[in-house]
């Protein structure tokens, strides 16, 4: 039948039929053949009277088309685009106030209400539906933080990918934004090699290194850290032992407490075992000669009373000098060795004076003790035409009488035993080069057995292995030695280094019997040719006059260097199994579930066909099935919430330990959710309630905080943000412009952490800075440097507190050379309460870029202009005014009294619904009290979304109704937004392929 055109018609149409729709949309098995009769009869007719000379197929205003709709269903499909018409409709701005004819506010009311009945009926009719989530890949942030925790490095493989496209909610962890292009795999399969490139194959397993270990340098380089951090960790001072001594004084000496020595080494992180043997020396009589003697008695002037603790502490500083001193003195020197021919800088001659130095360290030279002189003695070294007499060093005296004298030795030998002249060599510098240039060199040699021009370690630590080390820690350190040699192939590169040494700087082996064993060639490591020339070189040694202590020095050193090398070949084959078993276990964290029996053998069957068809060796397969697994869809990509049959079923528990993590960590799940996952009980409320608020209080979770913050607040590639111009704006260094976007980071984390209400977003009086953010607010009173942060309390007073006065925001919504109360009240209405905005109509005048070059106009009046045109006004009425009231900050968000072209500011506006305010912190209170619920829908909205990995559908709207709820109950704190997300049946369910509306 034809369209009636008159609007009474239309009316009486409405009128008559919108009760029964409204009962149909209220019932979830009703026949919606009501509301189709109604769109057919009522709206369809509205559409084409009073919508589509704007919104029609050719050409539609806001790109917005209503002329393809047939049928309710069409609308329920499309809610999000009738969700626009509903907004426009109720806000009066369509049909616009001009058009010609122009619909009754009855008419229009009537059509608000059939939108919000369909809505409500497809709502009702889906609630609970999981909706469709596609398998897509790990977004770029996602891959990174996946890595991060699966390897223990933080990579960062896809920082130099193009930018992930955000979803219609914002996000880009969605199915409709992450796609995949041959492009993009070809990054993917780069990234997977760039991963592999820190992977260390060690003697029961593989690791990842910080940083890229291809070559021997960078194998080196982890190996030798890896051994020093060790070192640089184990307690040493002995000022510590000393006062740890003293506490357990003070405690036995006490009536209140009998703590053990073990407790006090505990409570001073100190080791117990040597504590014990410090305590023994301190307090035995039977040795109290020499510097045991002035050690005790030091000991026993310290402080009786346990407040003295100070006074203490220093004076145990004075018993450690007082031991270094004296042990510095009486350390043995090691006389060198030679045979003719052979140079100094030899490995076999250098391995050996540090073999001897290492077996000192707890011994001293007696030689070197003074003996005490007799009054006649004394008398006959005095000058008497001098002033001065020799120097006497009291802390080696030692008596004349030969058996008092041996007391003393007897004493030496014990102090030195218990304090050694270095609990281990970290730096080391070339071992025959003259003492001052020696001392030069020895910074950054870490862990060099001395050598000139020659790769080599020595391992020098056996003070601190047998007097400091529990049994657990010296298996750590002997696992780490072992670690230098199987990966850096220390050992094979050592006596490399020798070969070549010996013909050019030493020039030893030049004779024509040596040509069999050169650098160059492989074979020459092996243990035959090992063997072959030792015997060679000894017997040149022994014609050169070699013998003795020289020769076995040469010997051990052949010995040694072959053993070496053998134990590394034989470790690295007897290896090879595990490394394979290893990388079966990286795939099943990587798939992030158990794998089955043949997805293991397939891991297993790929790397030997590399070994066996394609002739990889050990190392390279393992790499290439490393890359294998980074490249399969089972890591790459979120195949868990994909449809794999045609019914709606519950997520599995390792679907919901993903889906959870991906949720608030934007990664793999760690061991204990997995854990939960192997035992079942993960979709048990109590555990998953349990399991999502620990993970809130793990540190992961502020990839919640930068990835959904960032992007539900629009800051997230902030950090790249180059629009300020830097000659007019100096202060916006780089130091600054990433403190601006931690702030927020820093106030969500908080938020998350401390499980605060949401409502502080918009109304908290506090924020967090660093020192570079307060200097920029103002706030000299914050104690806090460039990386640490520090909450900013009554942070009003500096204009600040809460997100709304954040730098980041201000600085983001600015052009550069002036403000924008456009952008900045679109941020406000759009990010925060989540106001649906049209882009602006094209070919609308620009505003000048710069502030100063305004001329007589303020940047309010020019706006005022700007709202004059017709296209414009609508839009801008409901932002223009937010955004003024922010005009007391200036382009980087600095406080300002006048503008860049001198003209005072004004912050005052009408804002939408009539109500004035001056500032943000007017603004603050009117959204507090005028719309806080539209900012808690709001932010409800972006999360489930988020979590969701998808774009709202109809069926959610009941879902985000009860989430309000429960905020409302629980005191808007975020741990109640976000369990009721991850309780809920959309977050716990997939849709089936065959979906069919319930």
């Amino acid at each position: 039948m034809p369209f009636p055109n008159r609007p009474a018609t239309t009316l009486l149409c409405l009128s008559t039929i919108v009760a029964c729709s409204l009962n149909a949309a209220t019932a979830k098995d009703a026949d919606d053949s009501q509301l189709n009769q109604a769109f057919q009869e009522a709206v369809v007719p509205y559409l084409k009277t009073y919508c589509l000379d704007c919104h029609g197929s050719e050409d539609p205003e806001a790109k917005l088309d209503l002329s393809g709709y047939s049928s309710a269903h069409d609308v329920g499909t499309a809610h999000q685009t009738w969700a626009i018409v509903l907004d426009r409709i109720e806000a009066g701005e369509m049909p616009p106030a001009d058009a010609e004819p122009g619909p009754t506010a009855e008419q229009s009311s009537a059509i608000v209400k059939w939108i919000r009945d369909a809505r409500e009926f497809e709502a009702v009719r889906n609630a609970g539906d999981p909706g469709i989530v596609l398998a897509r890949r790990l977004s770029n942030a996602e891959y990174n933080y996946t890595v991060r925790d699966l390897t223990g490095v933080d990579i960062r493989p896809t920082d130099t990918f193009p930018v992930d496209a955000a979803n219609e909610a914002g996000f880009d962890n969605s199915g409709e934004s992450l796609t995949m292009s041959p492009a993009l795999l070809n990054k993917y399969l780069g990234a997977a090699r760039q991963v592999v490139e820190h992977l260390v194959l060690k003697p029961d397993g593989i690791e990842f290194a910080p940083h890229a270990v291809v070559t021997d340098t960078d194998r080196d380089k982890y190996c030798v850290k890896r051994i020093v951090d060790f070192y640089k960790r184990q307690p040493v001072d002995l000022a510590d032992y000393f006062y740890a001594a003293w506490q357990h004084r003070q405690r036995t000496t006490s009536s209140q407490s009998n703590g053990t020595l073990a407790e006090v080494a505990a409570e001073n992180r100190v080791s117990a075992k040597y504590l014990r043997t410090v305590w023994s020396l301190l307090t035995d009589e039977t040795s109290a000669v020499g510097p045991i003697m002035s050690l005790q008695d030091m000991w026993r002037k310290l402080p009786a009373d346990e407040g003295q603790a100070e006074k203490a502490r220093a004076a145990c500083e004075a018993m450690r000098d007082f031991v270094l001193r004296v042990r510095s003195k009486v350390v043995p020197d090691v006389e060198r060795i030679s045979v003719d021919g052979i140079h100094q800088g030899s490995q076999t001659f250098v391995l050996w004076r540090n073999r001897q130095r290492a077996a000192n360290r707890r011994t001293f030279d007696p030689d070197l003790l003074t003996v005490e002189p007799t009054d006649e003695e004394e008398a006959a070294t005095e000058d008497p035409e001098s002033a001065e007499t020799p120097s006497i060093d009291e802390d080696l005296l030692v008596p004349a009488d030969v058996n008092e004298r041996k007391r003393y030795e007897e004493a030496f030998a014990k102090f030195c035993d218990v304090f050694p002249d270095a609990f281990f060599i970290s730096e080391r510098g070339r071992d025959y080069v003259k003492e001052s240039s020696k001392q030069q060199g020895e910074k950054g040699r870490l862990l060099s057995a001395g050598f000139h021009s020659m790769m080599g370690y020595f391992r020098d630590d056996g003070p601190l292995y047998d007097l400091v080390l529990n049994d657990e820690q010296q298996r750590e350190l002997d696992a780490l030695w072992q670690e230098l040699d199987f990966i850096a192939s220390a050992p094979m590169r050592q006596y490399v280094g020798f070969l070549w040494f010996e013909r050019t700087d030493s020039r030893y082996m030049r004779d024509p019997q040596f040509d069999f064993a050169r650098a160059e060639d492989k074979n020459a490591q092996s243990a035959d040719m090992i063997d072959k020339l030792a015997v060679v070189y000894l017997q040149k040694a022994r014609d050169n006059g070699g013998k003795g202590v020289a020769i076995e020095a040469v010997e051990q050193y052949f010995r040694n260097i072959n053993s070496q090398i053998r134990w590394v070949e034989n470790a690295r084959q007897a290896a090879e199994a595990s490394h394979v078993h290893a990388a079966i276990d990286f795939a099943e964290l990587a798939y992030r579930r158990p794998l089955s029996t043949s997805e293991r053998d397939g891991v297993k069957a790929f790397y030997e066909a590399l070994r066996n068809e394609e002739e990889l060796n050990h190392e390279e397969a393992i790499q290439d099935t490393v890359v294998s697994i980074l490249m399969s869809p089972h890591f790459s990509y979120r195949v868990d919430m994909a449809a794999d049959n045609n019914v709606r079923r519950p997520l599995t528990d390792y679907e919901l330990a993903s889906r959870l993590s991906y949720f608030l960590w934007s990664s793999m799940p760690d061991a204990e959710l997995l854990q939960a996952a192997e035992a079942g009980t993960l979709h048990q409320r109590d555990v998953l309630v349990a399991q999502t608020r620990r993970m809130l209080k793990d540190d992961r979770m502020r990839a919640l905080a930068v990835e959904f913050g960032g992007n539900w607040l629009d800051i997230r590639r902030f950090e790249e943000h180059n629009s300020v111009d830097r000659e007019r704006f100096p202060e916006f260094t780089d130091e600054l412009r990433q403190a601006m976007f931690e702030e927020p980071i820093q106030f969500l984390v908080d938020l998350i952490r401390r499980d605060q209400s949401i409502t502080n977003l918009l109304d908290g009086d506090y924020t967090f800075v660093n020192a570079v953010l307060a200097k920029h607010y103002g706030a000299e009173n914050v104690t806090a440097n460039e990386h640490e942060w520090a909450r900013l309390d009554d942070a009003t007073q500096h204009g600040r507190g809460g997100l709304l006065p954040m730098s980041v925001f201000l600085t983001k919504n600015a052009p550069g050379l002036r403000t924008s109360p456009v952008k900045r009240g679109y941020w406000v209405v759009r990010r925060l309460l989540g106001e649906r905005i049209p882009p602006p109509p094209p070919n609308v005048p620009e505003l000048p870029a710069d502030e100063s070059k305004l001329g007589e106009l303020t940047l309010r009046e020019a706006l005022a202009k700007h709202r004059e045109h017709k296209s414009c006004a609508g839009c801008h009425e409901r932002i223009d005014s937010v955004g003024l009231v922010f005009e007391g900050f200036g382009p980087i968000g600095e406080r300002r009294q006048t503008d860049l072209g001198g003209r005072p500011v004004d912050t005052a506006a009408i804002l939408p619904g009539g109500h004035s305010a001056a500032g943000v912190d007017e603004l603050r209170s009117y959204l507090v009290e005028y719309r806080q619920e539209e900012f808690v829908e709001n932010l409800s909205r972006k999360l489930l979304s988020y979590a969701l990995g998808r774009s709202l559908i109809l069926s959610d709207e009941l879902l985000i109704r009860d989430i309000q709820k429960q905020l409302q109950t629980h005191e808007y704190r975020l741990s109640s937004l976000i369990e009721s997300i991850v309780t809920s049946p959309q977050f716990l369910n997939k849709r089936g392929k065959a979906f069919q509306h319930e």
